[in-house]
């Protein structure tokens, strides 16, 4: 009996962890980068975690434009932490050509984004995302 009691606690809470994620699922556009540019993510779940692809770019003058990093993973890794709307996982930031270890936060329809690199010794902000759907 302790066995299945235990069973179907951690059957619920790998589904509230399921259903926080959901909450970060979607398109996102992001904040202009060092360049100005922007671009859409789309946050979709990818095995246990979440992954965001960029799907859309934009220069400074919001105009479409191509480049090498459309279809790139640029979230990946991202986990709900168990505190309200944050999440922790990679980010790639194209401007930079770096990855960093990320932090996102969720407040309704904005996402305020941040990212480490060496152990937390350098740190950058990344702007707050606005849900694009």
């Amino acid at each position: 009996m302790m066995k299945r009691i235990l069973t179907a606690g951690l059957a619920l809470l790998a589904m509230t962890g399921a259903a926080l994620a959901d909450d970060l699922m979607g398109d996102w556009r992001t904040a202009p980068d060092d360049n100005g540019n922007t671009g859409i993510i789309r946050i979709t779940q990818c095995g246990q975690s979440l992954c965001g692809t960029l799907i859309q770019a934009f220069d400074s003058s919001g105009a479409s434009v191509e480049t090498d990093n459309v279809g790139r993973q640029i979230v990946w890794e991202t986990n709900p932490t168990g505190e309200p709307g944050e999440y922790r996982g990679m980010i790639y930031a194209p401007d930079r050509d770096r990855n960093y270890r990320s932090r996102l936060q969720l407040s309704g329809n904005s996402l305020s984004v941040s990212g480490c690199v060496l152990g937390g010794a350098v740190c950058r902000e990344g702007g707050a995302w606005q849900r694009a759907n």
